[in-house]
Protein backbone atom coordinates (compact mmCIF):
# COMPACT_ATOMS: atom_id res chain seq x y z
CA UNK A 1 0.00 0.00 0.00
CA UNK A 2 1.40 3.59 -0.71
CA UNK A 3 1.83 6.16 2.10
CA UNK A 4 -1.85 7.49 2.37
CA UNK A 5 -3.17 4.09 2.41
CA UNK A 6 -0.87 3.18 5.65
CA UNK A 7 -1.50 6.68 7.29
CA UNK A 8 -5.13 6.10 6.82
CA UNK A 9 -5.33 2.64 8.30
CA UNK A 10 -3.46 3.31 10.94
CA UNK A 11 -5.74 6.24 11.90
CA UNK A 12 -8.48 3.84 11.14
CA UNK A 13 -7.28 1.42 13.66
CA UNK A 14 -6.43 3.89 16.59
CA UNK A 15 -10.35 5.06 15.82
CA UNK A 16 -11.46 1.40 16.51
CA UNK A 17 -13.50 -0.94 13.95
CA UNK A 18 -17.01 0.13 12.93
CA UNK A 19 -15.91 3.88 12.90
CA UNK A 20 -18.13 5.70 10.17
CA UNK A 21 -16.01 8.30 8.84
CA UNK A 22 -15.93 10.56 5.41
CA UNK A 23 -13.26 11.30 2.74
CA UNK A 24 -13.35 14.60 3.81
CA UNK A 25 -11.67 13.78 7.60
CA UNK A 26 -8.75 12.86 5.74
CA UNK A 27 -8.27 16.03 3.33
CA UNK A 28 -5.40 17.15 5.14
CA UNK A 29 -3.62 13.62 4.37
CA UNK A 30 -2.94 14.80 0.66
CA UNK A 31 -5.03 16.30 -2.47
CA UNK A 32 -8.74 15.20 -2.68
CA UNK A 33 -7.70 12.48 -5.86
CA UNK A 34 -4.94 10.80 -4.40
CA UNK A 35 -6.91 10.52 -0.85
CA UNK A 36 -9.79 9.12 -2.75
CA UNK A 37 -7.55 6.84 -4.48
CA UNK A 38 -6.41 5.43 -1.15
CA UNK A 39 -10.03 5.29 0.23
CA UNK A 40 -10.75 3.40 -3.35
CA UNK A 41 -7.49 1.38 -2.34
CA UNK A 42 -8.54 0.40 0.70
CA UNK A 43 -12.18 -0.93 -0.32
CA UNK A 44 -10.66 -3.12 -2.78
CA UNK A 45 -8.78 -4.67 -0.66
CA UNK A 46 -11.56 -5.20 1.99
CA UNK A 47 -10.54 -3.31 4.66
CA UNK A 48 -12.84 -0.70 4.51
CA UNK A 49 -16.69 -0.40 2.99
CA UNK A 50 -17.87 1.81 1.41
CA UNK A 51 -21.14 2.23 2.46
CA UNK A 52 -22.33 5.97 0.57
CA UNK A 53 -20.51 8.34 -1.89
CA UNK A 54 -17.71 9.70 0.10
CA UNK A 55 -19.02 7.86 3.44
CA UNK A 56 -16.80 4.69 4.46
CA UNK A 57 -16.70 2.51 7.30
CA UNK A 58 -14.25 0.37 9.27
CA UNK A 59 -16.09 -2.70 9.58
CA UNK A 60 -16.55 -4.64 12.64
CA UNK A 61 -15.95 -8.72 12.02
CA UNK A 62 -18.18 -11.15 12.49
CA UNK A 63 -17.57 -13.82 14.87
CA UNK A 64 -20.88 -14.97 15.34
CA UNK A 65 -21.93 -15.69 12.18
CA UNK A 66 -18.58 -16.21 9.83
CA UNK A 67 -19.77 -13.69 7.24
CA UNK A 68 -16.80 -11.65 8.07
CA UNK A 69 -18.10 -7.88 8.64
CA UNK A 70 -20.64 -5.78 10.23
CA UNK A 71 -22.51 -3.40 8.75
CA UNK A 72 -22.46 0.02 10.83
CA UNK A 73 -26.44 1.07 11.95
CA UNK A 74 -28.20 3.39 9.99
CA UNK A 75 -27.66 6.07 12.86
CA UNK A 76 -24.00 5.35 12.60
CA UNK A 77 -23.74 6.66 9.37
CA UNK A 78 -26.16 9.38 9.81
CA UNK A 79 -24.43 10.71 12.63
CA UNK A 80 -21.00 10.75 10.19
CA UNK A 81 -22.77 12.53 8.25
CA UNK A 82 -24.53 14.99 10.54
CA UNK A 83 -20.69 15.71 12.30
CA UNK A 84 -19.48 16.05 8.40
CA UNK A 85 -21.88 18.94 8.57
CA UNK A 86 -21.68 20.27 12.25
CA UNK A 87 -25.74 19.51 12.85
CA UNK A 88 -27.86 18.30 14.90
CA UNK A 89 -29.75 15.16 13.69
CA UNK A 90 -33.17 13.67 15.14
CA UNK A 91 -34.64 10.12 13.32
CA UNK A 92 -38.61 10.78 12.39
CA UNK A 93 -41.40 8.22 11.33
CA UNK A 94 -41.12 4.87 11.23
CA UNK A 95 -37.24 4.64 12.04
CA UNK A 96 -38.19 6.62 15.29
CA UNK A 97 -40.78 3.94 16.12
CA UNK A 98 -37.99 1.06 15.32
CA UNK A 99 -35.95 2.94 17.65
CA UNK A 100 -38.15 2.55 20.73
CA UNK A 101 -39.13 -0.89 19.93
CA UNK A 102 -43.03 0.43 18.62
CA UNK A 103 -42.32 -1.26 15.69
CA UNK A 104 -40.45 -3.74 13.56
CA UNK A 105 -40.94 -2.72 10.18
CA UNK A 106 -36.99 -1.33 9.14
CA UNK A 107 -37.62 1.52 6.60
CA UNK A 108 -36.64 1.53 3.17
CA UNK A 109 -36.30 5.19 3.95
CA UNK A 110 -34.70 6.72 6.78
CA UNK A 111 -35.70 10.83 7.87
CA UNK A 112 -34.35 12.76 9.79
CA UNK A 113 -34.64 16.30 10.67
CA UNK A 114 -31.23 18.56 10.92
CA UNK A 115 -30.23 21.84 11.67
CA UNK A 116 -28.29 21.41 8.73
CA UNK A 117 -29.25 21.51 4.82
CA UNK A 118 -31.80 19.47 3.22
CA UNK A 119 -30.53 16.49 0.99
CA UNK A 120 -30.83 12.99 -0.06
CA UNK A 121 -28.16 10.48 0.03
CA UNK A 122 -28.26 6.92 -1.28
CA UNK A 123 -26.72 3.94 0.42
CA UNK A 124 -24.98 1.18 -0.99
CA UNK A 125 -27.56 -1.09 0.37
CA UNK A 126 -30.13 0.53 -1.49
CA UNK A 127 -31.17 2.45 1.58
CA UNK A 128 -31.80 5.78 1.10
CA UNK A 129 -30.89 8.88 3.86
CA UNK A 130 -33.24 11.81 3.69
CA UNK A 131 -32.67 15.01 6.01
CA UNK A 132 -34.77 17.45 5.86
CA UNK A 133 -33.66 21.00 7.45
CA UNK A 134 -35.41 22.74 10.39
CA UNK A 135 -34.85 25.89 13.34
CA UNK A 136 -32.48 24.29 15.69
CA UNK A 137 -35.48 25.23 18.31
CA UNK A 138 -37.47 22.73 17.07
CA UNK A 139 -34.65 19.49 17.72
CA UNK A 140 -33.29 21.03 20.88
CA UNK A 141 -34.05 17.95 23.37
CA UNK A 142 -31.85 17.22 25.97
CA UNK A 143 -33.80 13.65 26.80
CA UNK A 144 -32.70 11.80 23.78
CA UNK A 145 -36.14 9.03 24.58
CA UNK A 146 -38.10 12.09 24.98
CA UNK A 147 -36.98 13.00 21.54
CA UNK A 148 -37.78 9.56 19.96
CA UNK A 149 -40.52 9.39 21.77
CA UNK A 150 -41.96 12.92 20.50
CA UNK A 151 -41.75 12.02 16.75
CA UNK A 152 -43.04 8.55 17.76
CA UNK A 153 -46.05 9.19 18.92
CA UNK A 154 -46.37 12.07 15.95
CA UNK A 155 -45.71 9.63 13.37
CA UNK A 156 -48.75 7.33 14.96
CA UNK A 157 -51.12 9.94 15.31
CA UNK A 158 -53.19 10.74 18.44
CA UNK A 159 -56.13 8.76 16.99
CA UNK A 160 -54.58 5.92 16.07
CA UNK A 161 -52.25 5.27 19.56
CA UNK A 162 -53.34 1.81 21.55
CA UNK A 163 -53.08 1.31 24.69
CA UNK A 164 -50.16 -1.31 24.28
CA UNK A 165 -48.18 1.24 22.60
CA UNK A 166 -48.80 4.03 25.23
CA UNK A 167 -47.97 1.51 28.28
CA UNK A 168 -44.78 1.08 26.08
CA UNK A 169 -43.92 4.57 25.82
CA UNK A 170 -44.71 5.35 29.64
CA UNK A 171 -42.39 2.49 30.92
CA UNK A 172 -39.71 4.10 28.47
CA UNK A 173 -40.14 7.66 29.77
CA UNK A 174 -40.05 6.25 34.05
CA UNK A 175 -36.37 5.11 33.27
CA UNK A 176 -35.29 8.54 32.40
CA UNK A 177 -34.31 11.42 34.56
CA UNK A 178 -37.31 13.34 34.75
CA UNK A 179 -35.46 16.93 34.83
CA UNK A 180 -34.50 16.86 31.44
CA UNK A 181 -37.55 15.55 30.19
CA UNK A 182 -39.51 18.71 31.67
CA UNK A 183 -37.25 20.73 29.67
CA UNK A 184 -38.27 19.12 26.57
CA UNK A 185 -41.64 19.47 27.12
CA UNK A 186 -42.12 23.02 25.76
CA UNK A 187 -41.42 21.12 22.48
CA UNK A 188 -43.70 19.02 22.31
CA UNK A 189 -47.47 18.77 21.02
CA UNK A 190 -50.18 19.37 23.45
CA UNK A 191 -51.49 15.76 23.49
CA UNK A 192 -47.56 14.33 23.74
CA UNK A 193 -46.65 16.69 26.71
CA UNK A 194 -49.98 14.72 28.78
CA UNK A 195 -48.50 11.37 27.88
CA UNK A 196 -44.65 12.02 28.86
CA UNK A 197 -46.59 13.82 32.16
CA UNK A 198 -48.04 10.84 33.21
CA UNK A 199 -45.08 9.02 33.09
CA UNK A 200 -43.46 12.04 35.07
CA UNK A 201 -45.88 11.83 38.15
CA UNK A 202 -45.91 7.92 37.84
CA UNK A 203 -42.66 7.46 38.68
Amino acid sequence: MGSIDNSILTSLKKRGRGVVFTKDDYAHYSNPKRVQKALEQLVNQGLVVRVARGIYCYPKKDKVWGTGYLPPSYDDIANAIAKKERAKIVPTGVHALNRLGLSEQLPMRFVYLTSGRTRSIELADGHTMQFVHTALRNIAFQNRTAMLVTFALKEIGREHLTEEQKAHVLELLQKEDKHGIQHDLALMPDWVQTIVMEAIDNR
